[in-house]
């Protein structure tokens, strides 16, 4: 491994390891906070659907956390209009209030931090982060077509 892949590799537990501080700060598992904070920019609800497409959590683990969240009172887990089927998550007012102590704050942090970069440094960042991505998710997948497996669906980050 090379040494810049080796400090990034550093530097992105560094991050994991600073949203998970977030988490316990908050009390809630870091998949746990992580649905919040969806909820939270979607305005308040949103479909399991796009919760689970939008993060690198098994599904398994999301509606383990949205279930504790339910038991908390935070959310409430209901049928999206017009579907028998289609779930949405919806924060309740106990959940918003939750947020308005626990998430926004961080939000806001974290928006302060990213502030600190020049926006040409933040469109460099976000369009570097991306192309990795990318290209990992490309070596990962022929390294899984090597081995003949299939997409395993468990999510994971770099």
């Amino acid at each position: 491994m090379s040494v810049n892949a080796m400090e990034f590799d550093y530097l992105y537990n560094v991050v994991d390891r600073l949203y998970s501080r977030l988490a316990r700060r908050s009390g809630l598992s870091s998949c746990a906070y992580w649905m919040m904070y969806a909820l939270v920019r979607a305005g308040g609800a949103e479909s399991l659907r796009t919760l689970a497409a939008s993060w690198a959590f098994s599904k398994q683990t999301i509606n383990s956390a949205l279930k504790t969240l339910e038991a908390r009172e935070l959310i409430t887990l209901e049928f999206e209009e017009g579907s028998r089927k289609n779930k949405r998550a919806v924060l309740t007012p106990a959940g918003r209030a939750f947020a308005a102590a626990d998430i926004v704050p961080a939000m806001e942090t974290e928006g302060r931090a990213f502030g600190t970069l020049a926006e040409c440094e933040r469109e460099q960042l976000l369009g570097l982060i991306g192309r990795y991505t990318a290209a990992l998710e490309a070596e990962l997948d022929a390294m899984s077509a090597q081995d003949g497996e299939g997409e395993t669906g468990n999510g994971g980050a770099a």
